[in-house]
């Protein structure tokens, strides 16, 4: 898989950028706040029609402009297609695949990418919520339906939140409580399984990973933990929903005391341990930056296992917050497919790649 060119008009600060890409490494340099990012964004949309940075259109047109496209020329298998995304202020985004309408899920069958960000490196002590995006991130470009079963959890958790909080000056929102209630179940249970078997695959991808890297045979192990009914995340979506609809109603009282959703999809979140102690309360920030890229390097050997192809992998400025080891390793790791690393303009980590250097300054490529 690859993006072969890319153009962008009105992306973020990036008013009108055209450009190839090697298929190896490629290295995008540049001082802060140039666009690096921004031109990283772009290839990753094109991998599902999302943004990892926002669910918002408005925020990736540029200020001074009323749209902006993405327009690609990418290769899957043997198969090359073009790609385009326009996005307009108040309307709808459209994705043209080789001129046809296409949905996101669509753009993901043919092109995927594994993003690692400095954020990234953070996922074992930050909260829940950034290692059930990690899940989601991945499992959307492996599993279409997946990202539609989530759109549609998100807009329920938030109707039923407004309920939550609201019903006090309209009592007969509570009426509909138990309606958003239950279908939340309905679809928590078709993401628990979903979690569930990617959870298991990512544990296994990671443990040799980590072992490597670690240098003393650490053992890594990854845990999936939804509500407490639960019995088996793996079991068919029936069973998971009556068991998420015990849960519901047992909580509901205290959901209404606390105006707060405790049943669902997302109270989910990943165990990671190391030697089987939690990473989160005990591991050392070194320890937490190897179990975190051995994770991420494992999301992309999961990707080339389910498509035989080796996903663009996005490395965004996170080669500068590693000590040498660890540099050393991922660089030695990220040979077989395509490659994006943005950096500051230094120097070191270009010569490190030996891959194509292209620089951006103020939202324009100033040399290749």
């Amino acid at each position: 898989m690859k993006v072969s060119s890319l153009y962008l008009r009105g992306f973020r600060n990036l008013k009108e950028v055209s450009l190839g890409f090697d298929d190896g490494i490629n290295v995008i340099s540049g001082k802060n706040a140039q666009g690096k990012t921004n031109l990283l964004e772009a290839v990753f949309m094109l991998s599902g029609g999302r943004s990892f940075r926002t669910r918002f259109d408005r925020e990736i047109i540029g200020f001074s402009e009323s749209s902006a496209e993405i327009m690609a020329e990418i290769s899957s298998g043997d198969r090359e297609q073009r790609v385009q995304i326009l996005l307009s202020r108040g309307t709808a985004r459209k994705i043209l695949k080789n001129g046809v309408k296409k949905t996101g899920a669509e753009l993901s069958e043919d092109l995927k990418a594994v993003l690692f960000c400095p954020d990234d490196l953070n996922i074992i002590k930050d909260g829940a919520a950034a290692r059930r995006r990690l899940l989601d991130m991945a499992i959307s470009q492996l599993r279409p339906g997946y990202a539609k079963l989530l759109s549609d959890y998100v807009r329920l958790y938030e109707n039923k939140l407004r309920i939550l909080k609201d019903y006090g000056d309209n009592a007969a929102m509570m009426d509909t409580l138990d309606d958003f209630s239950l279908n939340m179940c309905k679809i928590s249970a078709q993401l628990i399984r979903y979690r569930a078997s990617f959870s298991r695959r990512l544990s296994a991808a990671a443990a040799p990973i980590h072992a490597e890297f670690s240098g003393v045979g650490e053992a890594l192990s990854i845990d999936y933990k939804t509500v407490s009914t639960i019995s088996d995340p793996m079991a068919s979506a029936a069973e998971i929903f009556e068991e998420l609809c015990e849960h519901y109603f047992a909580h509901k009282a205290a959901e209404i005391r606390t105006a707060s959703c405790l049943s669902g999809a997302h109270k989910d979140d990943l165990e990671i341990a190391l030697n089987s102690q939690s990473a989160r309360a005990f591991a050392s920030q070194g320890q937490t930056r190897t179990a975190a890229l051995s994770i991420k390097l494992a999301e992309r050997e999961i990707f080339l296992e389910e498509t035989g192809e080796y996903p663009i992998l996005l490395l965004d400025d996170v080669l500068s917050e590693l000590d040498a080891t660890r540099q050393e390793f991922v660089l030695n790791r990220i040979g077989g497919g395509q490659t994006l690393i943005s950096c500051c303009e230094d120097g070191e980590i270009s010569r490190k790649t030996g891959g194509r250097v292209i620089f951006i300054e103020n939202g324009e490529i100033k040399r290749e």
